[in-house]
This record gives structure tokens, C-alpha cells and sequence, in this order.
């Protein structure tokens, strides 16, 4: 024994595996006038599953093609994490490099504190510097050289500052602590230049001032070489992360790729999902034929279908070509007397039938409506569906438009109060 078909599905898979059925069913349910819509629709189907075969295809790609990027963004994720390593291990060195500064500022200012002694043992050994020119002027020559190296080492620094800035905010530091080393020797340049002047007086304590200049210009040396030790670590972080900007805009133009191929896939979806639509609607306004009596009974006494075709002889005089071309493409026409106003003569309703019955449906009921209005018939503009939109909703409420959705009727008794008010007293 069959099980009987539970829902619209159940009775087209039941069709698929009974094709003997499919003959008798359209025999019975396409009146012979209409057996070429029907058949219309057998082809339409047809192409339709195949259709949806190609986008169940397609999406089967774009999965793929979906994973394939999901693994080329975990290794890029991956590459990001050795980066942050990397620039992590940098950071480490720039410290390192901050503390060396930050005790070649110590010293410094050890050397000005020095200065300073030495000013004061200058005030007290004035009566021998006359005999230290010699010594003054070999100082001097090298007090020249020094400032020579630190210009270079100065512009060197600039140069680094430079690069610092491209590579990382907070190495800005860096340039603000060798400012203020350059700073700082401004001052002990400026000391040494009246040291200069006394320096003929003071030829022991020239001695230890040329040792403690040896000294700094080691320590300068010193603080070059680990310069261009930290240029060259910019240099290297560099070059990783132009590569690593290089397969991020890979990526992008991958992920680009994809999401236009999804465009056109929505877009194609959107057409075959427009055609399932528009079959359903046939479906329903074919339902809606045969079922006119069923479903406009109980508000229609001797409610029956209006054949386009009988009426078009009178229509015509009345309307010009353009209207009445307009108004025989109305899905369905269905007359009677309304039970509930049996005041009323008989009525015409102009129905538009939509799976999803939208603000055009309401629309061309109305206008389809006035066209038999002007003919001299009572017309109802009405739409029938299973779901209705949100705007379509507020037309039908405003405009007292009929709506039968899913078995239920809605805003009948105010249509025909617009049409004609029932008596008062």
C-alpha cells in the first residue's frame, strides 16, 4: 500500500519514481487549453535541476578553493608568528643598546665632573702652564680629531634615527638619547674651549686629560661598531617584511578571485531561484483555477472563474488596446455575490497570484481592478500567495486590498465597505 504524500515534496519525489503517473496527473489537473504551460514547465524543471546540479558543482569548488585559502592563511599566520619572534629578538638588542647609551651618558658626565676638577687645579697651577704650549697644541690637534669622528658618528646616528623610524615607533628613543649625548659634548666642547686657554699652565694635568680623551675616543669607536651592528639587524628585518608584504597582496588577490567567483555564484543562484519562484507561482495560480470554488466559496455565494476569453468582446469597445492586454493578463478572475453583504450585487475580483506576493502584485491588482471599474463592473483587487513582504502588507492595509495567504482572508469586509458603505439605520 502507498504512503500518501505528506508535503509538496513528498508528491514530486512520488512523481520521479512513478513517470507512468506524471501523464495521468497532468491529464487530470491541466485543463487542454493549458497543457502547453504544463508542459512549458516539465521543460523549465528540467533545466532547472540541471542548473542547480552546475551551482551544487560550483559551490563543491568553492569549498575547495575556500580550504586552499584557509591553509595559505595558516601559514601565513604561522610566518607572522616568526616575525613577531624575530622583532621580539630585536627589541632584546635595542635595549641592550639603550643600557650601553645610557652608560656612555655615565661616563660623560664623569668626564664633565673631571672637567671640572681639572678647571679648579687649573685656577691653582696658572704659574706653570707657560711651559706647556707644545703639549696645548697636540691636545688641541687632537681635541680637532675627536670632533672630526664625533661629526661623522653624529651623522651616522641621523642615518640610523632614520631607519629606526620605518622600522618601529619606540626606536624614536634611540635618536632622543644620542641628541642628548651630542648635547652633552656640545657642554664639554664648550668647557674645553676655555680649558684651551689655560692650558699652558697646566701640563701634568694635560697628561691625564689626553689619557681620559683616548679613552672616550675607544669608547666612541666602540659605540660605532654596535651601530652598525643594529643598522644591519634593520636591514634584515626589512627585507623579511617586504616579503612578508608580498604574500599578504598574494593573498588579497587570491581572496579577491574568490569573492567575485562567489559574486557571479550568488548571482546565478539568485536567477535559478527566481525561476523556482516564478514555476511556483504557476503551480499556485493553476491551484488557484482549479480550486476557485473551494477557496472563494465561503465569501462568495456562486463564486466561479471569469474565462478572459468571454468577456474580452465586451471589454474591448470599452478600453483602448494597451488596457485591455493589460487587463486579460490577470492571473485569475473570480465572480459572485459577497455573503457577507447580500446588499450587494454581484462582484469581480481581480486576483494576482505570487508565491511571495510583494508591493508589484498589490499594485497590478489595483490598476487590473479600475480597468473592470471603468467597464462598469464592481472589481475587488486581490492578491493570493503563501507569504506576503513587509511593504505589500502596508499597501494591502492603506489601499483595502484582499489578500488570501495560506488559507486565511484578510482585509475582505473593509474592501467591501470602500466599494460600497452598507446603509446607515
Amino acid at each position: 500500500m502507498n504512503v500518501p504524500p505528506q508535503s509538496f515534496q513528498d508528491l514530486l519525489e512520488m512523481l520521479r519514481q512513478h513517470p507512468d503517473w506524471r501523464q495521468q496527473l497532468y491529464e487530470l489537473v491541466v485543463p487542454e487549453e493549458q497543457r502547453d504551460v504544463a508542459g512549458w514547465f516539465e521543460r523549465s524543471k528540467a533545466e532547472s535541476d540541471a542548473r542547480m546540479r552546475e551551482v551544487a558543482h560550483a559551490l563543491a569548488e568553492l569549498a575547495k578553493a575556500q580550504r586552499r585559502t584557509e591553509e595559505q592563511m595558516a601559514a601565513l599566520a604561522e610566518a607572522g608568528r616568526r616575525a613577531d619572534e624575530r622583532l621580539a629578538e630585536l627589541k632584546e638588542a635595542q635595549r641592550r643598546t639603550d643600557e650601553e647609551i645610557a652608560e656612555l651618558v655615565k661616563a660623560q658626565r664623569r668626564t664633565e665632573e673631571r672637567v671640572a676638577e681639572l678647571a679648579e687645579a687649573q685656577r691653582r697651577a696658572e704659574e706653570r702652564l707657560t711651559r706647556l704650549e707644545a703639549t696645548v697644541e697636540a691636545l688641541a690637534e687632537a681635541q680637532r680629531r675627536a670632533e672630526e669622528r664625533l661629526t661623522r658618528l653624529e651623522a651616522t646616528v641621523e642615518a640610523l634615527a632614520e631607519a629606526q623610524r620605518r622600522a618601529e615607533e619606540r626606536l624614536t628613543r634611540l635618536e632622543a638619547t644620542v641628541e642628548a649625548l651630542a648635547e652633552a659634548q656640545r657642554r664639554a666642547e664648550e668647557r674645553l674651549s676655555l680649558v684651551e686657554e689655560r692650558l699652558t699652565r697646566l701640563e701634568a694635568t694635560v697628561e691625564a686629560l689626553a689619557e681620559a680623551q683616548r679613552r672616550a675616543d675607544e669608547r666612541l669607536s666602540q659605540v660605532e661598531e654596535r651601530l652598525t651592528l643594529v643598522e644591519e639587524r634593520l636591514s634584515l628585518v626589512e627585507e623579511r617584511l617586504t616579503r612578508l608584504e608580498a604574500v599578504v597582496e598574494a593573498l588579497a588577490e587570491a581572496q579577491r578571485r574568490t569573492e567575485e567567483q562567489i559574486a557571479k555564484l550568488a548571482i546565478q543562484v539568485k536567477q535559478n531561484t527566481d525561476q523556482l519562484g516564478n514555476m511556483k507561482g504557476r503551480l499556485l495560480e493553476m491551484d488557484y483555477h482549479r480550486k476557485a470554488g473551494a477557496i472563494f466559496g465561503p465569501y462568495l455565494r456562486r463564486a466561479r472563474v471569469v474565462n478572459a476569453g468571454d468577456i474580452a468582446d465586451e471589454l474591448r469597445p470599452r478600453l483602448s488596446m494597451a488596457d485591455l492586454k493589460e487587463l486579460l493578463r490577470t492571473d485569475l478572475m473570480v465572480r459572485g455575490f459577497p455573503v457577507v453583504r447580500p446588499d450587494l450585487p454581484e462582484v469581480v475580483l481581480a486576483v494576482e497570484v505570487s508565491s511571495v506576493v510583494d508591493q508589484d502584485d498589490v499594485s497590478r491588482a489595483r490598476r487590473r481592478a479600475e480597468l473592470l471599474a471603468e467597464c462598469g463592473y464592481l472589481a475587488i483587487p486581490t492578491v493570493a500567495g503563501e507569504t506576503i513582504t513587509q511593504g505589500a502588507k502596508e499597501e494591502i492595509a492603506y489601499h483595502k486590498v484582499v489578500a488570501l495567504l495560506d488559507g486565511q482572508i484578510e482585509q475582505w469586509e473593509a474592501a467591501l465597505e470602500k466599494l460600497a458603505p452598507p446603509a446607515q439605520g
